[in-house]
């Protein structure tokens, strides 16, 4: 065999080596020595009955009395720290909602996240293809998406539950006018009833951002505030999204119950338990076992910021760089005044070689950082007793873990 032969030998062995070894991992997919369906694990699965929120979904219910009349609206706020469990709350409440009133009113869900859609045009055009998925996706003012959802409300008599999620971000940003309107949308008109709207945050003081005339239609009543889970209910929802996705046997008590007790000590959250849980899983697969074990909890995963990765993507340079100066004093301190944040900015800017804005657009931009959800600033009266001072909070995030985000983007720059 000449040396040309040998070489193609060679590789090829090195090919059946190269998929072999691929083999003896790649097999592992799917293999489901625990898992047998992730769907439960998801954050979007609505389970048939809620752990923890019997008396919540009883309020909600009490707030939508007489919706069975046709002429009839209803409108709920919600408010409660991220994973209270909000979202699933108002999936839960449509899908029984829908189910008791079939054969006597039509009801047509519209869940819209208003950080992923902020302006009222966005968030119209979202309940236009929620009742016509064939609905044009331009070319249409505020004003002749409102007609269009009217009429396709009337054409099959039909009645709109519309949720808004994360609306805070809309107010903030694009003001509270697409609220008003969506409130009024039947004055004027022969139909009555055409929507029902539950308003979503995180911001407890939702209610205080809107003026009188919004307040006054939306009502001091309808206000539900959803308070932490405890221990115990979140060791159930991790039992719960366990018996739904694994196999019997597969995860014991003690597991579940260091995943509740974790979540509870992080503040209640149960998306937090649902992350800890899935990832237990996936280091139990990896290793080929059947059982997850306590010692696969690891609560070095646990999720101390509410922000979502993508809420940076589409932050300026210099947003990034002031969030950065921020983040980096945060870590160690509760807040910091206006003017450190100004110098610590300065600072990052030197360290990536920037040309610092000025004080004016430096301060719009801090207000932009808040419309985003990302800070909070407060004023107070100067401590030497003459004017006062802006100080600047992160009460829904991890200075650490955007600090981190951001100086990795900043360096792949």
């Amino acid at each position: 065999m000449g040396l040309f032969g040998k070489l193609v030998q060679n590789m090829s062995k090195n090919v059946e080596l190269h998929f072999s070894s691929m083999g003896s991992y790649i097999d592992r997919i799917g293999a489901g020595k625990v898992l047998l369906t992730r769907e439960p694990l998801s954050f979007d699965w609505t389970p048939p009955e809620l752990v923890g929120r019997e008396n919540e979904l009883s309020q909600l219910a009490s707030m939508f009395l007489g919706i069975e009349g046709h002429d009839v609206s209803c409108r709920a706020i919600i408010t409660g720290n991220v994973g209270s469990g909000k979202t699933v709350l108002t999936r839960r409440f449509y899908l029984d909602l829908a189910s008791r009133l079939e054969g006597k009113r039509r009801v047509t869900p519209a869940h819209v996240n208003c950080r992923n859609h902020p302006s009222s045009s966005q968030v119209l055009q979202q309940i236009a293809l929620s009742l016509d998925s064939r609905h044009p996706e331009r070319g249409f003012s505020s004003g002749e998406l409102i007609q269009s959802i009217r009429r396709n409300l009337e054409a099959y008599d039909g009645h709109l539950l519309l949720i808004l999620d994360e609306v805070d971000v809309l107010v903030r940003r694009d003001s509270s006018d697409l609220i008003y309107k969506l409130l009024r949308v039947d004055e004027g008109q022969d139909r009555k009833g055409s929507i029902s709207l539950i308003l979503v945050s995180q911001d407890s003081s939702l209610f205080t951002m809107f003026e009188d005339a919004i307040r006054s239609r939306l009502g001091a009543s309808n206000i539900l505030a959803m308070s932490p889970y405890g221990s115990r209910d979140l060791t159930e929802i991790t039992r719960q999204r366990y018996e739904a996705s694994c196999r019997t046997g597969s995860v014991s008590d003690g597991v579940l119950e260091k995943i509740g007790s974790f979540a509870a000590d992080a503040g209640g959250d149960a998306r937090m338990a649902i992350e800890l849980l899935e990832a237990a899983i996936r280091r139990t697969e990896m290793d080929g076992r059947g059982e997850v074990e306590i010692s696969d909890v690891h609560p070095s995963i646990q999720r101390e910021a509410s922000v979502e990765p993508n809420q940076l993507n589409h932050l300026g340079l210099h947003l990034k760089l002031i969030l950065l100066g921020i983040c980096r004093r945060l870590k160690n301190s509760e807040e910091v005044s206006s003017g450190d944040a100004r110098k610590l900015y300065e600072l990052v800017c030197e360290e990536f070689s920037k040309k610092p804005r000025g004080y004016t657009t430096f301060w719009k931009h801090i207000k932009e950082l808040e419309t985003e959800g990302l800070v909070v600033s407060r004023s107070s009266s100067s401590k030497k007793g003459r004017g006062r001072t802006q100080y600047i909070t992160m009460p829904n995030s991890s200075p650490a873990v955007l600090e981190g985000a951001i100086e990795m983007e900043l360096l792949s720059r």
